[in-house]
């Protein structure tokens, strides 16, 4: 405990509750003495669809594909929207 009731989290503490400097815990204590210890991160409302696990998932999978040279590039947002035409049949 430092000054100012300041307390420092071990390493191991903070990777476990996947905290950096800065970010805010919360501690609940309990009814039988024991206190829990949880690290709180904020998501603007807006952007809470991204950290879905569906969406991260498919963030994984486009990471795996781009390292792994499955991807397409196209020279112009027209030979793109062209090819997905292609793609569904669409004139």
């Amino acid at each position: 405990m430092r000054g100012k009731s300041q307390l420092t989290l071990p390493a191991e503490v903070r990777r476990v509750l996947h905290i950096e400097e800065g970010d805010e815990v919360t501690f609940t204590v309990l009814e039988d003495g024991n206190v829990v210890l949880r690290g709180m991160t904020t998501i603007p409302a807006d952007q809470k669809w991204f950290w879905t696990e569906e969406w991260q998932e498919g963030e994984r999978e486009a990471t795996r594909a781009r390292a792994a040279g499955e991807t397409t590039v196209y020279e112009s947002g027209d030979d793109f929207l062209a090819r997905m035409d292609e793609l569904h049949g669409s004139s």
